[in-house]
């Protein structure tokens, strides 16, 4: 009885993990692939997506809670989250802040699990550095665009986009255009009408990056990996509400409260993760 305890923690843990990542994938700012990288499932997610044939027996029983979990916290909890988000916005976004702030230090970890040469620093500022100034270019044009088949194909390449390559949130690329909130509302509400020319997208941008990003960990691991690290500390400080974090000095205090709450339970989750016996595959 007690060698199956181990096995039912982390079967509830991936679920867990697969909620956190569907729901950051719906926040503004966040990147499902972010939260893919911190809970340590980004590499077999990739390796699963660029060979799905050969992969499928061994990645999808590991993957399948994760997978599930997303699943309910995309679709599930993306309305109520929703409603959080537009009730309380700035709590919402600094607790998810949190929780990527107190993620960074098990991400570092795990990049440096072949080594840490000089260039994996340099790889890690150019890669903050070009992420940061994409984001802030972004910011600065407000383009409305009405939603049709083609645009949805090009929100389904985002949410692709957002697994495969970390810190590429599809909201921070879509709320510009004024493409995100039709978009979530179809997708939270099963409209077909958005699903299949979102899915045509995202399936088409799998199977054109998937494999290339799988080759580019294999042979360079510690540089993109550190490149990913520079990824989330500029979509993370993108996303902090500066100009409202202050508003009221209740505002600040109710703020930084969730943003430690954040960290405290990321790093509360990151030592349960530790602490569970990793099963032999």
């Amino acid at each position: 009885m007690k060698s199956n305890n181990p096995g039912v923690l982390r079967l509830v843990l991936r679920v867990l993990q697969g909620v956190l990542i569907g729901v950051g994938a719906v926040l503004p700012g966040i990147s499902g692939g972010v939260l893919c990288v911190v809970f340590g499932i980004y590499k077999p997610v990739m390796e699963l997506l660029s060979d799905p044939f050969h992969k499928f027996k061994t990645h999808v029983p590991k993957l399948l809670p994760v997978i599930i979990g997303g699943g309910i916290g995309f679709l599930g909890v993306a309305k109520i989250l929703a409603f959080f988000l537009e009730t309380y916005p700035d709590p919402s976004v600094c607790l998810f802040i949190g929780l990527i702030t107190g993620m960074l230090p098990s991400l570092f970890r795990e990049a440096g699990e072949q080594g840490r040469p000089a260039g994996s620093w340099v790889s890690l500022g150019a890669a903050f550095a070009v992420i940061l100034a994409l984001l802030i270019s972004l910011g600065l044009f407000s383009v409305t665009i009405a939603p049709s088949f083609g645009w949805y194909l090009f929100c389904g390449f985002c949410l692709a986009l957002s697994v495969i390559a970390p810190g590429m949130s599809f909201s921070t690329l879509l709320m510009p255009l004024g493409l995100y909130t039709p978009f979530v509302d179809g997708l939270g509400s099963l409209d077909f009408s958005v699903l299949i020319p979102a899915g045509i997208g995202a399936v088409v941008t799998v199977i054109l990056l998937a494999k290339a990003v799988d080759a580019l960990f294999d042979r360079f691991y510690p540089y993109a990996f550190h490149a990913i690290i520079g990824i989330v500390i500029a979509a993370t400080i993108m996303i902090v509400p500066v100009g409202t974090f202050f508003a009221t000095p209740a505002a600040g205090v109710v703020n930084i409260v969730c943003i430690v709450a954040g960290i405290a339970a990321a790093l509360a989750l990151d030592r349960f993760n530790q602490s569970i016996p990793v099963q032999d595959d």
